[in-house]
């Protein structure tokens, strides 16, 4: 870049720097039902090395049915430790009401989940169907991958559980080691199904996260090799910044209210469904609508004047226009 000064440019670093910072440590309130974490790799220096660190981020859906960036760590390794300080840093900014953690099969993630979080782990369901389709050769690929989907097409927990055992059965005398695989993961692969079936296509997988990890490896690959963590902690927190903004200003809720109701811990996210189901139960303009409606010349508890109604022709025409 011509034109701009070293102390311009460091200034400017110093400003994305602080935003980011806040960004990161900013306080985590209210529950969080659901919880996915993805590593990508990026390469940095270290002491007159070239090395490969993984870059951690936590998405997270609140009892609101919104979804937002809560954490972003860069580690060395993925072993136990790693997750448990990853996850206890979560916590002391306020992280609660997990009831579920998404995520591939890292080394060490399910029993840190279990530690700080004491809550259920979901295993990636589309790594591991690649890793075992890996032991099912080039001719039972197709086969195999459809009996395991008899599996996840039931309806409920139980019978998902039956369809999986009598699957592995069959597979048991070809292909034991596959059937091995399947009898290992079994809860972990299958953790979502007690879950909602309206959020269970968002749970399965870290799925929800690929286009967010597909624009920082992009983005990362442009710079190719980072000076030191610091540089990457600035690129990926504000590309982390500039998606959790985008997520905040959409107008639909990533899961609805309706919905996610039963499995938040907060009792007042269930009363908009309860207002709805129970007859006669009708919501009351709230101190704050009375006074805007009152100083707007209206009381709230009368019905809106015929000028305020929508024009039915003209709806008519915009549905035409669609």
């Amino acid at each position: 870049m011509s034109g701009i000064s070293k102390s311009q440019v460091s200034r400017l670093c110093e400003e994305i720097d602080g935003r980011v910072k806040a960004f990161l440590d900013r306080p985590i309130e209210g529950d969080w039902p659901y919880l996915w974490i993805d590593a990508t790799y990026v390469k940095v220096r270290q002491a007159g090395r070239i090395v490969s660190v993984a870059v951690i981020v936590a998405v997270g859906v609140n009892s609101d049915g919104r979804r937002e960036v809560l954490g972003l760590e860069i580690g060395p390794s993925e072993a136990e430790p790693f997750w448990t300080t990853f996850l206890r840093k979560l916590t002391r900014r306020g992280l609660r009401g997990v009831k579920l953690v998404v995520s591939d099969a890292h080394e060490g993630i399910k029993a840190a989940v279990a530690k700080v979080l004491s809550t259920t782990w979901q295993r990636c369901r589309v790594h591991f169907m690649r890793n075992v389709l890996a032991h099912a050769g080039r001719q039972g690929r197709r086969v195999v991958s459809a009996f395991i989907a008899t599996a996840f097409a039931q309806n409920d927990a139980e019978a998902a559980k039956r369809q999986w055992r009598l699957v592995a059965d069959q597979i048991r005398p070809k292909v034991p080691k596959l059937a091995g695989m399947m009898d290992e993961a079994e809860p972990d692969v299958l953790a979502y199904m007690t879950f909602p079936a309206q959020h269970r296509a968002k749970l399965h997988s870290t799925n929800p996260l690929e286009r967010l990890n597909g624009e920082i490896k992009r983005r990362t690959e442009v710079v190719g090799i980072f000076p030191n963590e610091e540089a990457i902690t600035r690129l990926v927190g504000a590309i982390l910044l500039e998606q959790n903004d985008e997520w905040a200003v959409r107008r639909a809720r990533y899961m609805t209210l309706e919905t996610i109701a039963p499995v938040s811990d907060d009792p007042l996210v269930s009363l908009p469904a309860l207002a709805r189901l129970t007859p006669g139960l009708r919501r009351q303009p709230t101190v704050a609508s009375r006074q805007l409606h009152h100083h707007q010349g209206r009381d709230p508890r009368r019905p809106l004047p015929s000028r305020h109604l929508p024009n039915p022709r003209r709806s008519a025409a915009c549905w035409h226009r669609l």
